[in-house]
C-alpha cells in the first residue's frame, strides 16, 4: 500500500485505537510495583504515543503532500533515466524530460477516457541542463493538444508553483489545476494551455526562494532557463515571446512575480495567490545572498519597483483583506509602487480568507482565465 493510500491511514488509525483500548484494559494490571509492571506501563505509553503520532503524520502528509511515496520518504527513490513518450506530432524524441507515470485527471472520471476529451496528466522529472538541478513535477496537456484540428499547433505554457515546502502533488490534489483548466475550457473562459506543475525549490530541503544563491543552487536560472528549454524540447509549446506565464501560491506566488519581473523576455505575465514581496530568510533558506545587501534589495519586489526600471509585464495579485497576516498592507504598497509604469498590476481581493488552499481555490479559476488572456496565442 502506498504512503498516501487511505488504507494505510485507516490501518494506522485502527492500530492507534486498539493500542489506546488495550492500554486502558491493561492499566489496572500494570498499576503495581515491580520492574515488570513499570516496564509494561512505559511500553504501553510509548507504543500508544508512537501509533497516534504516526496517524497524525500520515494525516498531515495526505493533506499537504510532503512525501508522495515510501521511497520519497526514505530517500530511496530511483532517480535514474527512464524511457519517455514524446508528445511531438511527428514522433521526434528529445533527451531531457523524464516521464515517470501517467495519472488520471481528478474529478473527471477519466479512467480509460480519450485524452482528446479530458487531456493528459503526466508525472515527470525536469532536469536542468545548465544548472545541474532537477525536480519532479507534472505536466497537463489540454484536450486540444490531442485533437486533429490542433495537431500542428504550439501551445502557450504556464508554470504553476506551490508553496514551500509543499510537493507539486499539492497542485493536483489540493488546487487541482488540470480539472480547473478543463472546466474553464468547457466554459470558454480560458485558452488551451500546457500547465507545468512544480514545487518552489529544485534543491530540497533548502528553500531557495527562486534565487541564484552565491556558491549554491542556481534556482532562478533553473526556472528562467532550464525549465522552459526542457519543456519546449519535449512538448509542443511555443517559444515565441509572450507565450509563457507563471502562477503560484505563497512562496510560489513570490517566485512567480519575481521571475516575471526579472525575466520579462521569458515570462510576460504572472499571478500570485497570497504571495509575498520580499524573500524569506530563515533556517530553511540559509544565506541566500552571500551577505550582499544589494542582492537582498533586488529580491525585494517593492524595492525593485521603487529603484529600478519597471519591466513590461502584466501581474495579478490575489489574497484576502483579513485573515492572511499583513498580506493586504504589503499588497497595497506593491500596487502603489507599480503605478505609472509599464508594469501593469491587477488584483483580486477577498474580504476574508486564510493562508490556505480554500482561499486559493476561490481565486484560481478567474486567475487562470486572466493569465492565459495575457499570453500570446501562437499560430
Amino acid at each position: 500500500m502506498g504512503l498516501t493510500s487511505h488504507k494505510v491511514l485507516a490501518l494506522s488509525a485502527l492500530v492507534s485505537l486498539l493500542l489506546v483500548g488495550g492500554t486502558v484494559w491493561l492499566w489496572p494490571r500494570l498499576a503495581r510495583s515491580g520492574w515488570v509492571a513499570v516496564c509494561g506501563r512505559i511500553g504501553t505509553i510509548v507504543a500508544t504515543q508512537l501509533a497516534v503520532m504516526c496517524t497524525l503524520g500520515l494525516l498531515a502528509n495526505n493533506s499537504f503532500a510532503f512525501y508522495s511515496s515510501w521511497d520519497d520518504l526514505l530517500g530511496t527513490a530511483d532517480n535514474g533515466p527512464v524511457t519517455i513518450e514524446n508528445q511531438f506530432a511527428d514522433g521526434r524524441r528529445t533527451a531531457g524530460i523524464e516521464q515517470i507515470a501517467h495519472e488520471n485527471v481528478r474529478g473527471t472520471n477519466s479512467v480509460g477516457r480519450d485524452p482528446s476529451l479530458v487531456g493528459k496528466l503526466e508525472r515527470i522529472r525536469i532536469p536542468g541542463a545548465s544548472t545541474g538541478l532537477s525536480t519532479e513535477g507534472y505536466v497537463y496537456l489540454p484536450p486540444q493538444y490531442f485533437q486533429p484540428g490542433y495537431q500542428d499547433k504550439k501551445f502557450p505554457a504556464v508554470i504553476a508553483i506551490t508553496g514551500f515546502p509543499g510537493d507539486a502533488k499539492n497542485l493536483v490534489s489540493k488546487l487541482n489545476y488540470p480539472a480547473t483548466e478543463l472546466q474553464q475550457l468547457r466554459e470558454g473562459k480560458m485558452k488551451p494551455t500546457v500547465l507545468v506543475l512544480m514545487r518552489p525549490s529544485p534543491a530540497m530541503p533548502r528553500d531557495t526562494e527562486c534565487e541564484n544563491v552565491p556558491g549554491g543552487p542556481q534556482a532562478e536560472t533553473y526556472f528562467a532557463q532550464d525549465v522552459p528549454a526542457a519543456i519546449r524540447g519535449s512538448y509542443r509549446v511555443t517559444d515565441a515571446p509572450g507565450g509563457w506565464g507563471l502562477v503560484g501560491n505563497s512562496t510560489g506566488g513570490y517566485c512567480a512575480l519575481k521571475l516575471a519581473m526579472k525575466h520579462p523576455d521569458v515570462y510576460s505575465a504572472a499571478v500570485a495567490l497570497s504571495g509575498y514581496y520580499r524573500a524569506a530568510e530563515d533556517p530553511t533558506t540559509g544565506d541566500l545572498f552571500g551577505g550582499q545587501q544589494q542582492r537582498r534589495n533586488e529580491a525585494d519586489l517593492s524595492w525593485r519597483l521603487a529603484n529600478l526600471p519597471h519591466p513590461k509585464v502584466a501581474l495579478l495579485v490575489g489574497g484576502s483583506r483579513e485573515g492572511d497576516g499583513d498580506y493586504f498592507a504589503n499588497t497595497e504598497q506593491f500596487i502603489a509602487a507599480a503605478k505609472g509604469g509599464p508594469t501593469k498590476v491587477s488584483s483580486i481581493t477577498l474580504e476574508t480568507g486564510g493562508h490556505n488552499f480554500n482561499t486559493w481555490n476561490r481565486m484560481l479559476p478567474a486567475s487562470l482565465g486572466w493569465l492565459t488572456g495575457h499570453l500570446t496565442d501562437p499560430a
